[in-house]
């Protein structure tokens, strides 16, 4: 009857529906202000969010797979996690 959850997933998804929030509050405070200059602001502060989010839920996924995969394996994530940050930065 319950669904049981592995505690690393259950901590992805948490994260992921707090980012869906903000998101949507976000909308709802552009709507509110109804100005182009806040909708910025507040659009420029999610696209400070949404990094945090992406590694918090990426250094969840590692820490819960670091025990199933092997040592090669997770230096072929790490390294394209080490490309996507290059990606953004560039």
């Amino acid at each position: 009857m319950f669904q049981v959850f592995e505690k690393v997933v259950l901590g992805m998804a948490l994260i992921r529906m707090v980012s869906g929030l903000c998101e949507v509050s976000a909308a709802f405070l552009m709507l509110r202000f109804n100005s182009v200059e806040k909708a910025l602001l507040i659009n420029s502060t999610l696209s400070i969010i949404g990094p945090i989010i992406f590694f918090s839920t990426m250094s969840l996924g590692l820490v819960g797979i670091t025990a199933k995969i092997s040592t090669g394996k997770l230096l072929w994530v790490l390294a394209g996690l080490g490309l996507i940050v290059y990606g953004i930065r560039k």
